[in-house]
């Protein structure tokens, strides 16, 4: 966690344990930032209008989640999260689930083609497990001590929250959807079949 020291003039200046250098790429409740300015105590990010377009500015205030960038040969944990926030999901509903909490997330229906059933999401930084895709939102089921650590903690009804989907669902969706249809009809078990015929294909020329 960073505390937020100021926003102003779209910059925004934090401390936190982390020393990071000018430069150096750092997630921001999920946003991948540059590191502008370094002080004894500080390190300062610059946000552009597109960026406070896209996040939940409202959220970044008070504590903020952060993250610096893996390295190549960083022990490799959760799912690759690039940083690059799709959309803004909105908290539709808490539930307790025993040793658990259950948070219900709603997101713009353009963007729900890309979170799958057991694949992985990013809120607000955090790597996190799909548990139910429903109509138009998901089901995340949340531990204590994810709870504990992080901004899920001050979540209520209705807060806005930074969204990256999966890279590997937008790059697969993508590569597969019809050329000449216009229409979202490419659906997971098109996916699947289409898949699975590449696999033998490739079987085929190892055997």
């Amino acid at each position: 966690m960073a505390k937020v020291v100021s926003f102003q003039n779209n910059y925004l200046t934090l401390k936190a344990k982390y020393n990071p250098k000018i430069g150096d790429s750092i997630a921001i409740n999920g946003a991948c930032l540059t590191v502008v300015k370094t002080s004894k105590d500080t390190f300062t990010v610059e946000l552009s209008p597109e960026s406070q377009n896209i996040l939940a500015m409202e959220n970044y205030k008070d504590e903020v989640h952060m993250e610096p960038a893996m390295m190549m040969g960083d022990r490799f944990e959760g799912h690759i999260v690039q940083g690059h926030v799709d959309c803004l999901g909105t908290i539709k509903s808490i539930k307790q689930n025993g040793n658990s909490t259950d948070f219900y997330v709603s997101l713009p229906a353009e963007y729900l083609k890309y979170v799958i059933p057991k694949g992985s999401i990013t809120i607000d930084g955090v790597s996190l497990t799909v548990n139910e895709v429903l109509k138009d939102s998901f089901r995340l089921t949340i531990i204590p001590h994810t709870v504990k650590n992080t901004l899920f903690c001050r979540y209520k009804i209705g807060t806005k929250v930074n969204l990256e989907t999966d890279m590997f669902a937008r790059y697969i969706y993508n590569m597969f959807k019809p050329k000449d249809d216009k229409k979202d009809s490419l659906s997971w078990n098109d996916v699947d079949r289409i898949m699975a015929g590449y696999w033998l294909f490739s079987l085929f020329f190892l055997i």
